[in-house]
This record gives C-alpha cells, sequence and structure tokens, in this order.
C-alpha cells in the first residue's frame, strides 16, 4: 500500500503494510546534505500529491552541525524529545519537492514559542522537522530525560541514588516513609511526563495516523494489539521484596484465586528462600515465576562490570525457577544493559511515575522492543506509592487509570507486594481492583510471558492484500486480526483526534 525511502520504525512497530524502497533521488542518499525521508501511496509517481516526508535524524553528528535543535516540544495535545529542525533550514531541504510548501502548524519550544513548524504544500505533502523513530525511541528509553540537564548533573543524580540504596539498609523503616513523603513534593513538580497519566506517545501514534491516513485517502490497515479479537490486556504481578513477604503471598494470591485471575510473581535470588513446593503451587494455579534482583540492593544493574559479575547468578536462579522474565529492584533501570541480561522480557519501566528514586517513564501502555528484549511497561501505580507514600484511601486512582488505559486499548499491568499486604488499604484496594474488571469480556488476561510471546509472533507477521482484503501471513495467523484507521484526504488537521479515538475501532 505504501512506499518509504528507509524502514519507518512507526509501521514496523503497528505492523502497517509497506515496502522499502530506497529512491535514487539526492535528497534520500546516504551522503545528503538535508536528509529527508518520503512515505508515499505505492504506484504514484515519485512527487505525486500525497506523501509523508521527515527529517532523518540517525546521524547525531551530522544533525549539530547542521543546526538541528535537541529539545522537548509540543504538537497539539502532545509533547516530544528529538532533534528539530528551525523553519529557516526547511526551504532548502525541501527545494527538490516542490517551492510551494508553506508552514502550517507550529511546534512548540518548552517555553510555548514556536520553535519550528509542521510544513504542507497545494498538493498535500506534508514534511515533519523530526524523526518519528527517533521520538519512538527517546520516549521507549527515556531519552527525553537527559534533555537540558548536563552530563554532571545527570551523573550527580546517579551518584546520589546509589547513595540512598547504600545507606538505607542502616535507616530504621520509619525514616525511609518519612524521607520518601518529603520528596514526594519535589517529585511532584514535575512536568513531564504528567502522573498519574502521560498519553503524550500515544497521542503522537494517533496524529501520525490521521496523517498517513490523510494521506492514502482511505483506511490504513495494521495488525491489531492484541489477539483473538480482545480490546486491551491486564496483567497482574507481583515483587517479593522480602521473606516476611514471602510468608504473606496467600493473602494476595488468595483475592486472585477466589475470583479466577492468574498473576506473575517476582522472587529475589539470594535474599530468602523460595521452596519448591511453592513453585509448584503457583505453575499448578496457572501462574509464572520471575526474577526480582539477586540482593534486592539496587546495584544489579549499577555498572556493566557488576552487572556481568552478577550475572551468572541471576541466570542459575532463572533457570531453577523455569523464569523468562526480569524485574529489577526498585525498578532500576537501564536502557543499554537491559538486553544483556538474557532475558525473554523485562518489566523494569513504568509509563510514569516521578516518585520512584529512578523517576521517569516510557510513556507507553502497550509493549514495545529494546533489541530482542520485549519490555513489558508497568502501567498503574505501585501499590507502595499509593497507599504507604501518597496514602491515598482507595483504590479509585488504579481504577479510573485503567479504565483509561482500557478505552485507548492499552496494557494495564499491576504490580503490587505481599510485603505491604499488612495495609488493609492494599488488600481492599487490590479486591476492588479485580472486581471492577471481573466480568469484562473484552479484556485478555494474560501472564506477562504470555504478552510477550504474543508480541514476538505479531512483530514476525505481515499483512498481505489478496483479492482486495487483507491476510496475516506469520506466526499470528491463527489469532491475529487485521483492523484499520479511518481517515480521508479532505482535511487531515481536523480528523487528527477523530482517528485517535478510533485507530482500533
Amino acid at each position: 500500500m505504501f512506499e518509504a525511502s528507509s524502514p519507518f520504525a512507526f509501521f514496523d512497530y503497528f505492523r502497517v503494510p509497506y515496502e522499502v524502497a530506497p529512491a535514487q533521488h539526492a535528497h534520500d542518499a546516504a551522503h545528503a546534505r538535508w536528509p529527508v525521508h518520503q512515505l508515499r501511496v505505492r504506484a504514484q509517481p515519485r512527487h505525486a500529491p500525497g506523501s509523508l516526508l521527515w527529517l532523518a535524524a540517525d546521524d547525531r553528528q551530522a544533525n549539530r552541525s547542521a543546526g538541528y535543535q535537541l529539545g522537548l516540544y509540543t504538537v497539539r495535545d502532545f509533547t516530544f524529545s528529538g532533534h528539530v529542525a528551525p523553519n529557516a533550514l526547511v526551504p532548502a531541504m525541501l527545494a527538490e519537492f516542490g517551492n510551494d510548501w508553506r508552514p502550517a502548524e507550529p511546534v512548540l519550544d518548552g517555553d510555548g514559542r514556536s520553535a519550528a513548524a509542521i510544513w504542507h504544500d497545494s498538493e498535500g505533502k506534508v514534511f515533519l522537522p523530526f524523526d518519528p523513530d527517533e521520538v519512538m525511541h527517546r520516549f521507549w528509553s527515556e531519552g527525553y530525560l537527559s534533555v537540558g540537564h548536563s552530563a554532571l548533573s545527570i551523573a550527580c543524580h546517579a551518584t546520589a541514588r546509589r547513595g540512598y540504596y547504600a545507606v538505607r539498609p542502616v535507616l530504621p523503616r520509619p525514616l525511609q516513609l518519612r524521607l520518601r513523603r518529603a520528596f514526594t513534593r519535589v517529585q511532584g513538580k514535575s512536568a513531564f511526563p504528567n502522573w498519574p497519566i502521560e498519553d503524550s506517545l500515544h497521542n503522537f501514534y494517533g496524529w501520525l495516523f490521521a496523517l498517513v491516513a490523510g494521506i492514502a485517502g482511505r483506511p490504513v490497515p495494521f495488525l491489531d494489539l492484541w489477539p483473538g479479537g480482545k480490546s486491551w490486556t491486564l496483567v497482574l504481578t507481583h515483587d517479593v521484596e522480602t521473606a516476611a513477604g514471602y510468608r504473606e503471598m496467600e493473602s494476595l494470591r488468595g483475592l486472585e484465586r477466589e475470583r479466577g485471575y492468574r498473576s506473575s510473581w517476582n522472587f529475589v535470588g539470594m535474599r530468602y528462600t523460595v521452596y519448591n513446593d511453592t513453585l509448584r503451587a503457583l505453575r499448578a494455579d496457572g501462574c509464572e515465576v520471575g526474577v526480582h534482583g539477586l540482593r534486592h540492593d539496587g546495584r544489579d544493574l549499577g555498572s556493566r562490570r557488576l552487572m556481568h559479575r552478577r550475572l551468572p547468578e541471576i541466570r542459575e536462579y532463572a533457570k531453577r525457577w523455569q523464569a523468562v522474565g526480569f524485574r529489577s529492584p526498585a525498578t532500576q533501570r537501564n536502557w543499554e544493559l537491559m538486553p544483556l541480561l538474557g532475558f525473554d522480557y523485562d518489566s523494569s519501566y513504568s509509563d510514569s511515575d516521578p516518585y520512584e528514586p529512578q523517576p521517569g517513564g516510557c510513556c507507553s501502555y502497550l509493549p514495545y522492543f529494546n533489541q530482542a528484549m520485549v519490555e513489558l511497561p508497568i502501567t498503574l501505580p505501585q501499590d507502595h506509592t499509593l497507599f504507604t507514600i501518597l496514602q491515598r484511601p482507595d483504590a479509585e486512582l488504579w481504577i479510573r487509570k485503567a479504565g483509561h488505559i482500557r478505552e485507548r486499548r492499552g496494557m494495564v499491568l499491576v504490580l503490587t507486594h505481599p510485603d505491604y499486604a499488612h495495609d488493609p488499604r492494599v488488600t481492599t484496594g487490590y479486591k476492588q481492583l479485580l472486581d471492577a474488571f471481573a466480568s469484562d469480556d473484552s479484556v485478555w488476561h494474560a501472564l506477562p510471558r504470555e504478552v510477550a510471546a504474543w508480541w514476538r509472533r505479531r512483530a514476525g507477521s505481515t499483512l498481505r492484500e489478496s483479492n482486495g482484503s487483507w491476510r496475516i501471513d506469520g506466526p499470528a495467523s491463527d489469532d491475529g486480526r487485521v483492523r484499520f484507521t479511518q481517515g480521508d484526504s479532505a482535511d487531515v488537521a481536523a480528523n487528527a483526534a477523530s482517528i485517535q479515538a478510533n485507530m482500533v475501532s
């Protein structure tokens, strides 16, 4: 249906069918001064009306010398991080694509001032002064956190975090809580990502779908997000931090068992003993076991050297427990190091959480890949944050956010701890959350390993057109579904919001 001059990560992610056909035009050459990529409807002349052009941000050094500006920007209802070409550079970039281009929609900087623009021409072509691939990667990897901060500042924050975990074992528990609660007044002032809900990445997806649907002039097919026609996913996970939490597992597992739920339980390798009877009982219930680090001291990913020193023992526990998933203690994470752990999936990123010792978030309530590892974001606030630190009285925020993600066909991934189940707010709130969606027929109740396996099958499948209809080729052919965006070429901008709402309808 589409033809692109280079791989298009947005289409790869949503499994929109297209072909890569590198053009011979100087604009698309690897050494062009102004690297611009193009997506057009297949079978049209190269510069026909209806195409999407975007700035290629692959060569960071070239971008810096070209005057591209790295920052946080806003378009409509989403904020993003990336390199942006200011308006003064754009006419020269687009000279070979026509001469009637005009800035049509502002790209605002962090102070709300116009820093660049989305450009249109009279034939329906659209130019983005940034790279959508880079935007997605910077969300997923939390690359936006480095914008506006020096390397020294980032290093100081990392040192402070390591210092906190070094002294935490000797701090009385009440003092730990007082420090965490006091610090929330600072953490809660973070403007981006928003908490408890940050929609920027998904609004960006919808906006971009609106553009390509308008350019195509017809609905755009893609591979549905979940198998079997389910519209959203609910995943229950638990981290067992201490021996006391290990003894209290039934306080949460019992609530799930009564309602027919399965869940995943992440254990710490060297902090307490995990008995074979526990593993057998969980598997008999259809549950899953994962690895929650080696000692729960916040150091597993403290450096590449320390990670490699600990990794053989971590992998030994994974083998012993038949675990394919990992969650780092205190959700400590490092984008470059996570894939080296060798697990099938990781679940150490939140979508948005300013209250953790390592604040931030990937802003996604869908899975995504970090090299060969599937990342499953934690998409509801943790129980400890909600009830112990913020002192919320009930599950209202949990249920409200879960409902929001449900409406946007995302993944609600819950993290609770039996270590805190002595607090009746935790058990009562968890029961309220489970009851809220127990009879929902649209949900896929899945284990993390099942979601990761599906995301791999989905990524390994393609859509093929045959006799005017679309079919799925690949490992998702049995339970995958083809879905369509909505849109036409009359007014792409006006349709952006409705496309977002209906992109998976």
